[in-house]
């Protein structure tokens, strides 16, 4: 990493753990010259905002990824490198990092990217009053823990504009992923300017959806798509071979894999899964690693007045828990119900991620193999609910896609084998967010990709009051030992702090695991050198049609 050695960690990456990250057709001699170079990308779901600060979801941040760059940025691995910065000088005890920005480094109208577009967005992203859900990605930064809790201000914050090439951050401990965060959505630079100015409809006008990345926003068309084209202001435009990149909001899956095949999308984010095996065999069908966990949310956390009182009783006894994980089939939902390669989950945390010359999801919670009713039936039997007597009719919620339909039904006639009744319930993808954030669901469907390649990132996410934690999950104990792997230095002893948060999450149940995700994708064979991270990420930065 140029100047810069970081330790530890950051040594940690994919390649090693997953294998090389998927290039989509790998270029070769054959540059695309002769071909139209513009591709059109469905997300496969309306996505609720592009706002680098305010979005929490894959379909946003694909987006993001391709119209910002950080100060850093991962296009080409999930290793950090230099991006609006062209280097970085580490103090010797880590705890302070000064950028220094490249003076190419343009904002889509032509304006300068400087250091105070980044500490403006991280002061953002950090002010209560913003409510960014990824808020606590920045409390890395010294002091923003405590302003993003009313604790501290703005200005006892680490970040310094020492002028408008370089920025210093001083951070609570020593981050050895801290390069990698950077990369991150919510440590995009904003314009303060702009965004003051159109404060609630800045991300919908293309004069105002000003962006530093490869691309620039055209046109946007409500619940439909975003049309972005070339950046010509990007100080590595020569790079960009695309000309115009439209992300469509298709959210029946039939439809946009129809539209695949006869040409009018280049790549689908979602294939049904009745569709998968032909389109394997037809070229149309890539799967590749994705570093994620497919689960069920339990509501562990909301006020009686929230919950009907039989719900949350049935919700609040671990038994019950742990008995609707046990009575889970995951062999029989990878194999005849979602079939995309995914594998039987046995942990939250997926396999993938080495930290102390090991895999950290060395080990299994359960039998990821077996269906253990008896075992499910007994756990119920010892809650007060023999044979799931008393227990209420549970809701079961899923944010509109066939997939997710296909399992929940799944999971509801496992359930029913050991006497747990369950409704199900679809909502539309934007809508279904506001319901788990808000509480408003007994049992919903979830699902997460790491944001970097670290534990942490699975982990930190069921803090107390988390930005993220959909279950409402509080456990002081957890919250300890997650606070000192955050402090912790050494490996060993870091990994030793996680494994026992894990061990509570995993005791505790407030989250169902299911499978450990993979990327399945539909891709015109003619897309080349579009990069599908395992990190959910989706880079056009470099890609191209050939002929």
């Amino acid at each position: 990493m140029q100047k810069s050695k970081i330790k530890k960690l950051c040594a940690i990456t994919l390649a090693l753990a997953l294998g090389a990250t998927t290039l989509v057709g790998c270029g070769g001699k054959d540059s695309g010259k002769g071909a139209k170079q513009e591709m059109v990308h469905n997300l496969g779901a309306e996505v609720e905002t592009v706002d680098p600060t305010l979005n929490k979801a894959i379909d946003g941040s694909i987006v993001i990824a391709n119209a910002f760059e950080g100060l850093y940025k991962t296009y080409d691995s999930d290793k950090a490198e230099p991006g609006i910065a062209k280097s970085c000088d580490i103090s010797s005890d880590g705890l302070t990092y000064t950028f220094h920005l490249r003076d190419d480094a343009k904002w889509s109208d032509g304006q300068q990217v400087t250091a105070k577009d980044f500490a403006y967005s991280w002061k953002r992203a950090l002010d209560p009053k913003t409510a960014a859900n990824y808020a606590y990605q920045l409390y890395y930064i010294k002091g923003g823990e405590a302003y993003n809790t009313g604790k501290g201000s703005a200005d006892a914050l680490g970040i310094k504009v020492v002028d408008d090439l370089t920025l210093e951050v001083k951070l609570e401990k020593p981050t050895t992923y801290f390069l990698e965060l950077t990369a991150f959505a919510t440590y995009m630079p904003l314009r303060e300017d702009v965004i003051s100015a159109h404060p609630n409809d800045w991300t919908t006008d293309p004069s105002t959806y000003v962006t530093d990345g490869a691309f620039k926003l055209q046109e946007y068309n409500m619940k439909d798509s975003y049309v972005f084209v070339k950046n010509d202001n990007y100080y590595d435009k020569d790079k960009v071979k695309l000309n115009k990149l439209t992300f469509k909001m298709i959210v029946d899956e039939t439809s946009a894999y129809a539209s695949l095949k006869n040409g009018e999308l280049t790549s689908i984010d979602i294939v049904p899964v009745a569709e998968i095996e032909s389109g394997k065999q037809s070229g149309l069908v890539q799967i590749s690693p994705n570093l994620g966990t497919y689960f069920y949310c339990l509501n562990v956390g909301n006020k009686t007045e929230q919950l009907k009182p039989e719900v949350k009783k049935a919700l609040d006894n671990k038994n019950v828990r742990k008995a609707l994980n046990l009575a889970i089939d995951r062999e029989k939902i990878v194999k005849e119900v979602a079939k995309g390669g995914q594998e039987p989950a046995y942990s939250f945390v997926p396999k993938g991620i080495e930290i102390d010359g090991k895999d950290f999801a060395d080990k299994k919670y359960w039998d990821e193999t077996k269906f253990d009713v008896e075992g499910a039936k007994k756990l119920l039997a010892d809650a007060g609910y023999p044979n799931g007597e008393g227990l209420p009719t549970f809701q079961l919620k899923y944010n509109t896609a066939e997939g997710n339909k296909l399992i929940a039904e799944a999971v509801q006639q496992m359930w029913a084998q050991i006497g747990v009744k369950v409704n199900l319930q679809n909502e539309e993808w934007k809508v279904f967010q506001k319901s788990r954030e808000n509480g408003s669901y007994e049992i919903a469907r979830h699902g997460w990709s790491a944001d970097y390649v670290d534990p942490i990132s699975f982990l930190d996410m069921w803090m107390t009051g988390g930005g993220n934690n959909d279950a409402k999950f509080a456990n002081p104990k957890y919250d300890e030992l997650i606070k000192k792997a955050q402090l912790e230095t050494d490996v060993k002893t870091r990994a030793q702090h996680m494994r026992e948060a894990e061990d509570i999450l995993m005791e505790e149940m407030p989250i169902v695991p299911i499978y450990y995700y993979t990327f399945v994708k539909g891709i015109d064979p003619k897309v080349k050198d579009m990069r599908v991270s395992p990190l959910g990420q989706v880079y056009f930065v470099k890609a191209y049609m050939a002929e």
